[in-house]
């Protein structure tokens, strides 16, 4: 097939060489001309701008956006839109919130340009070598689309998860798992690290990803950073979040949905960003004026 790519950060640069590699005719633009370097060698045509990559394709044209959530996606349809013309494809490959992606697939439809939403899992290994998708939108729409979809996703890797906003939804409750999940290795290896035994980390992560039930991709990941740090001294443990989690629970609260994993694994993120909380200072304080409790001393 052949597409525009707009958004060539470690996602986007990676998706394009797999784009690439799967025989597709691909354009790329970006508006850091660095960000592209090395792609034209591996078969891409570089775009100036977006109207360039625009003028490169041919109707039905079709539009992949891996950009950084809210403005950078809203800011680059307002510069396509008057680029496009009915039955134009944009596919959103990134964490939008889905209720953005509703906004947008209304909007869009007035000028008879299709929206799909690519939820899209696998990190930047995965975007190279085989992404998961979720993608939600028209069927026709995506039944156009599938061989693309297909053939850059591992295999059983992509499905059509139905109606406009479900694929970015579904990518939502993905992360939001995933926050779980991570929070639970964590709290579990840090019990490890002060149990006063001379445990091998890495080992511990290796042995844990070899049958048993806790086995996954994370454990994996985790045992390949305690290969380079076997104690993980070397980064601050500072959790940083881009939306997803938060999302998740603002769900849950809308359903009455109970996540308490979820919504925890959330506000542990949030706590891990402050050295020293107002509210520990209260409980500190609580403490030794019922109890004579020692506090630690600022000075």
């Amino acid at each position: 097939m052949k597409l525009g790519l707009i958004g060539i950060g470690k996602m986007g640069y990676n998706l394009a060489e797999n784009v690439l590699d799967k025989g597709h005719e691909l354009t790329v633009y970006d508006i850091n001309p660095d960000n592209m370097k090395g792609l034209d060698a591996k078969g891409a045509t570089i775009a100036g701008s977006i109207e360039n990559l625009v003028s490169c394709l041919t109707s039905p044209r079709i539009i992949y956006l891996m950009l950084p959530v809210g403005e950078p996606v809203e800011q680059t349809i307002e510069q396509v839109l008057p680029q496009l013309s009915a039955g134009d494809i944009l596919i959103d490959g990134g964490n939008s919130h889905y209720k953005d992606t509703l906004h947008r697939y209304t909007r869009l439809k007035k000028y008879g340009i299709h929206y799909l939403d690519c939820g899209t899992s696998g990190g930047v290994s995965g975007a190279k070598q085989g992404v998961c998708l979720m993608v939600g939108g028209d069927k026709e729409i995506y039944d156009y689309c599938a061989p693309l979809f297909l053939s850059i996703s591992v295999a059983q890797g992509c499905v059509y998860t139905g109606a406009s906003g479900s694929g970015h939804y579904c990518k939502m409750i993905h992360n939001g798992i995933e926050y779980g999940m991570m929070q639970a290795i964590a709290e579990g290896f840090e019990l490890l690290q002060k149990s006063g035994f001379d445990y091998n980390l890495k080992d511990v992560a290796g042995v844990w990803n070899h049958g048993s039930v806790i086995r996954s991709w994370l454990m994996e990941l985790l045992e390949n950073a305690l290969q380079t740090d076997c104690d993980l001294s070397g980064i601050k443990g500072i959790m940083y979040s881009t939306g997803e989690g938060k999302w998740s629970v603002e769900e849950a609260l809308e359903h009455a949905v109970c996540t308490p994993v979820i919504a925890l694994a959330l506000l542990m993120r949030y706590r891990s960003l402050e050295t020293d909380t107002f509210s520990g200072k209260v409980v500190a304080a609580l403490r030794n004026q019922f109890g004579g409790h020692a506090v630690a001393s600022c000075r």
